[in-house]
């Protein structure tokens, strides 16, 4: 039998900040960069109850650690569990099992932390976000751990929610962060710009953003949703967390290239490139660039693997026993 570690979000709640996401899977991204091993997710979708299933996996050899998510949503139960398989990556054996859902929000802000830190102009200092849930946080919480923020608009739908947010965003943050009746007025003079909604329809006007600005757009990884429009694509430098992924399930980039505005060549590179040197970031103060993030293994696999050192070294969590395949594959 071999030893595993099972951490339950109450385990891993608070267990980092998010700066140490940030360098964890900055980490991760560098080591894709130079060439570990990681896919796109696949979404399996079922009709009745609806729900999806849906898996992504990384390898990173440098950390010592591969793995990935499993989720299913949906099912009647309108709900979403997440779990993570976490592996030795010279031996195979198995580490832990994390329930991933408290980790969720601070390893996808993470990855777009990473790209504000790699993309954005060094003075950056004004965000827009657009949406107000836990995602939202995630970002502007690692955003804010890569730039100097002064100021902070934010912009949802439900005033009673945008409003909460900027509350509890500015007791929290150094910034000054303030609710916005739109996201025109969100957008506007701001050097970065956070998209994480489920608005299948894009949530601001491209025009509108001003030379240098930085875009992350993290909440859509459907073919048929977007949510930054073609405009935006356009004027960008496109960045996504895989270029595999772009042309699979980015649909902001895949209805770009059907409106005839951008091709297949116009992707610039992944972030792990950028973030391993292997292309430049950001080249001038006037170009606007744009992180595509719709979840990755390594970004999971980086945070996961950190919480299991720091859970590890403060005894946390549950041993359990996994037989390995030479004893349990008998077909007794």
């Amino acid at each position: 039998m071999t030893d595993a570690l099972f951490l339950t979000s109450d385990d891993v709640a608070g267990l980092a900040t998010s700066a140490e996401y940030v360098d964890a899977v900055r980490e991760g991204y560098r080591q894709r960069g130079e060439g570990a091993p990681a896919e796109p997710r696949t979404k399996l979708v079922n009709s009745d109850p609806p729900g999806m299933f849906t898996t992504y996996a990384a390898v990173l050899p440098e950390t010592g650690a591969m793995g990935g998510y499993m989720y299913a949503a949906g099912f009647g139960e309108r709900d979403a569990w997440f779990m993570t398989p976490l592996f030795d990556a010279e031996s195979g054996q198995p580490l832990a099992l994390l329930d991933g859902a408290s980790m969720n929000p601070f390893k996808t802000g993470a990855a777009g932390g990473v790209a504000v830190d790699a993309l954005a102009r060094e003075d950056a200092e004004s965000v827009a976000v657009i949406g107000s849930g836990a995602q939202a946080r995630g970002q502007l919480r690692a955003t804010a751990a890569v730039r100097d923020l002064d100021t902070v608009w934010v912009y949802s739908p439900t005033k009673e929610h945008r409003e909460s947010f900027a509350g509890e965003m500015d007791r929290l943050l150094d910034a000054s962060v303030a609710a916005v009746a739109s996201s025109a007025a969100a957008v506007e003079g701001a050097d970065v710009v956070i998209t994480a909604t489920n608005a299948p329809e894009p949530v601001f006007d491209g025009d509108l953003l001003e030379p240098g600005t930085h875009v992350t757009a993290m909440g859509q990884y459907n073919a048929d949703k977007r949510e930054v429009d073609a405009t935006t694509i356009e004027r960008s430098k496109y960045v996504p967390d895989l270029r595999a992924r772009a042309t699979e399930d980015a649909g902001s980039f895949l209805h770009a290239m059907e409106a005839g505005v951008v091709t297949e060549a116009d992707i610039y590179a992944e972030l792990g490139e950028v973030v391993a040197g292997e292309v430049p970031g950001r080249e001038d103060d006037e170009e606007i660039t744009l992180f595509d993030s719709g979840g990755t293994g390594i970004e999971t696999v980086a945070a996961a693997y950190m919480l299991y050192e720091k859970a590890r070294d403060e005894g946390l969590g549950t041993t359990i026993d996994l037989a390995p395949a030479s004893e349990a594959l008998t077909g007794e």
